[in-house]
């Protein structure tokens, strides 16, 4: 569990860097789709690590390595935990998002735009707000699974 927050804790740090320092300078939709998937990348490793504590508990014998199938043993162990449930239909979302087709304007601008086509909904419009926004609330995730961590080993992290 350890490792996996850690693994985390490295992607967030790469995530910062790009919305802070290249996406300020660059602003390009490429730029935004690593954003996206270093989150994606963040999210698998802290959902690795509430895994890894359901293993500890005794609840499953083996971590899955389907994400689908890790999505679903989590939203069942998980089912009265609202922050964890959020957290697996976000990193789903995500997931579907950056494999759609996606249009970009205003590059090179403030408002640079990550427009995304998903299969049966509406496009989804994803800027620079919007990226923090994301990035925000992987971080409280990230917090979330550090205290978890804490409580189930008496340790700091």
């Amino acid at each position: 569990m350890k490792e996996a927050i850690s693994l985390a804790n490295e992607e967030l740090k790469r995530v910062d860097h790009l919305i802070f320092v290249s996406l300020k300078y660059t602003r390009t939709v490429d730029v935004i789709r690593s954003i996206i998937q270093r989150i994606i990348t963040a999210l698998e490793h802290i959902l690795d690590a509430h895994l890894k504590n359901v293993v500890m508990a005794k609840k499953i014998k083996e971590i899955p390595d389907q994400p689908v199938e890790k999505c679903r043993i989590l939203r069942e162990v998980y089912q009265n935990n609202s922050i964890v449930l959020g957290m697996v239909d976000f990193y789903l979302f995500l997931r579907k998002m950056i494999r759609g087709e996606f249009t970009s304007s205003q590059e090179f601008r403030r408002h640079v735009t990550m427009t995304v086509n998903v299969k049966d909904e509406m496009p989804i419009d994803i800027n620079i707000d919007k990226i923090n926004e994301f990035y925000e609330k992987t971080k409280m995730f990230y917090e979330h699974a550090v205290v978890v961590y804490e409580e189930n080993t008496g340790k700091k992290n």
